[in-house]
């Protein structure tokens, strides 16, 4: 049962379907999700009764997703990761680009913050896509060599980095970072509301952009929490 004193990404963990009950309060579950309920709500000036209320209601739904990835070997999860998130980040980036462009040239007289939230994106696009380049490269490639030691596929050498707390420190701080960008472009905008006389395209923009931060939760999510604490561990015990 839930309490006020789990921690939010502790709940979001144990049943993936919780993160819309959180999305729908804009309560942070991934960076900013390692303190308890109460003070997440606190913080948005929500009811905790009612958040757990609801977040009952869902946990009593069936979440086969949330199974099926916290029981994938970690190799399976690096390959779900990317072709789930890193994949969606990468086609998403040039549209909503081209997207926040128009709306800034149609309606940035009139709404002067569409110029600054396509500068924060435009930086999330650029550090996003060297950031994926980096786990692709560099972590996921290790994970999955810890995975072939620990099965008995071959024997289990340190990186050249020393240990995976060292390229996950520097993961989870460029985590940080997006979810801080992703909190102003969500004030800017009044939380994807639109303004009066808005036309298709910047309804379409907010719309993919809100998709978008969502989607970048669920991915930092699986990282932060599920990841890289498994990652952390698996390499404590070929170590021993």
């Amino acid at each position: 049962m839930i309490n006020k004193e789990e921690r939010v990404s502790d709940i979001v963990q144990q049943n993936f379907l919780t993160a819309e009950v959180f999305e729908k309060y804009n309560i942070d579950f991934c960076c900013g999700g390692q303190i308890p309920l109460w003070e997440a709500c606190e913080g948005q000036k929500v009811d905790t009764e009612k958040v757990i209320n609801e977040l009952r209601e869902k946990i009593q739904q069936r979440d086969e997703e949330t199974d099926k990835i916290n029981a994938l070997p970690l190799d399976e999860l690096c390959t779900y990761i990317v072709e789930q998130h890193h994949n969606y980040v990468r086609e998403s980036l040039p549209m909503l680009q081209q997207k926040l462009e128009k709306v800034c040239k149609a309606h940035g007289d009139d709404h002067p913050e569409v110029f600054k939230i396509k500068e924060l994106f435009d930086q999330s696009a650029m550090e996003l896509t060297k950031h994926m380049q980096k786990e692709e490269i560099v972590l996921f490639p290790y994970v999955k060599r810890m995975v072939k030691a620990e099965n008995g596929q071959e024997s289990f050498q340190s990186p050249p980095f020393g240990h995976v707390n060292e390229p996950i420190s520097v993961m989870m701080e460029e985590h940080d970072n997006e979810g801080r960008r992703f909190e102003e472009i969500s004030e800017l905008s009044n939380n994807y509301t639109l303004p009066q006389g808005a036309c298709n395209t910047f309804m379409f923009t907010y719309e993919k952009l809100r998709e978008f931060e969502e989607d970048l939760h669920k991915h930092i999510h699986l990282e932060n929490n599920i990841l890289f604490p498994k990652a952390i561990e698996l390499e404590k015990q070929l170590s021993q």
